[in-house]
């Protein structure tokens, strides 16, 4: 058995103890459901229901039963290595790609495709998520970087705390910036109305995001931008973008779909990783070309009125 206490967020105040266990242990809702039916949550030391409604602040001892890997290695999931040694890799995801299992998705995820090329991955990590460090959306297309050894791991998980990994991403975004770069300083958290959504929130966790105008279509109100995270939220660049007015092109959650240019996704790439190797401290430095969907989304949208469809280095996209 792992014991964990667990401390309940102002956003997830009033919401049902299995809610709350299975969002903040990380497991399944079922296996949620097992914990409560074995008299294993607790606050204050006495078992709860898993009806019962917890508030922000409380205190929930949960015991975890230790589980065994059943994921089943999936060759078939796409994804593309660009860089690989003893200790990671680095791949380029499609969009519709899930990365990790979760309560909605137990087969066909990243993870699957990953073991399946790299089985040296299972027990490097959390279980059920072997050698993930960081994660993508499910229609965000572009870059992670994936441990092979716990020596890889813990470097890599340590970068990434210390923010001393380079993540950049290109985003055609709604409306014309006045300035050409800026910072977006805002704390997030989940939306308690619904909890599969997030939303900035002074009670919740540090997010900073940086972003550079590249170029702006003045006939269809749309930027170009490179955005940079110093933090890694759920659903980061999406809801600062929208806070800030400038909703992701394409995005039916949080953005604006419908317009000139809708890839029919989020417009969103994970363009860039540059790290140093957690073992050699060699400079890996990764750029992903945009997939077809984002490049005909280009091609729509005209040449620009002004800047360029090139990164912040020149490159051309």
């Amino acid at each position: 058995m792992t014991e964990l206490l667990l401390i309940v967020p102002p956003g997830l105040d009033g919401e049902r103890a299995d809610k709350v266990v299975s969002h903040l242990a990380d497991v399944p809702r079922s296996t949620a459901r097992a914990i409560f039916d074995a008299g294993d949550a607790c606050v204050a030391g006495e078992s709860i229901r898993p009806s019962q409604r917890l508030l922000g602040g409380d205190e929930v001892v949960v015991r975890i039963p230790e589980r065994v890997n059943t994921l089943e290695p999936d060759p078939t999931v796409p994804f593309d290595a660009v860089y690989e040694d003893a200790h990671l890799v680095v791949v380029d995801k499609p969009i519709g790609v899930v990365v990790h299992p979760t309560s909605d998705r137990s087969s066909g995820t990243l993870v699957h495709g990953l073991i399946a090329e790299y089985p040296d991955i299972v027990g490097i990590g959390q279980e059920g998520r072997w050698g993930i460090v960081h994660r993508l959306d499910r229609d965000t297309s572009g870059l992670l970087v994936i441990a092979r050894t716990q020596e890889g791991y813990e470097g890599l998980t340590s970068m990434m705390r210390e923010r001393s990994v380079t993540r950049r991403y290109l985003a055609v975004v709604g409306g014309r910036f006045d300035s050409t770069t800026g910072t977006i300083d805002a704390p997030l958290a989940r939306d308690p109305s619904n909890p599969t959504r997030m939303r900035v929130d002074r009670a919740g966790r540090p997010s900073r995001t940086s972003y550079r105008r590249l170029a702006t279509w003045e006939g269809r109100d749309a930027s170009l931008v490179s955005v940079g995270l110093e933090t890694g939220r759920t659903h980061q660049i999406r809801v600062h973008m929208r806070s800030i007015d400038h909703p992701i092109i394409g995005d039916r959650a949080y953005g604006k779909a419908g317009t000139v240019g809708d890839p029919g996704r989020p417009w969103l790439h994970a363009r860039q990783l540059s790290f140093p190797h957690p073992v050699s401290g060699k400079l890996i430095d990764i750029v992903s070309g945009l997939p077809e969907d984002l490049s005909d989304s280009l091609s729509v949208l005209g040449g620009p009125d002004s800047g360029a469809l090139e990164d912040i280095d020149g490159r051309a996209l």
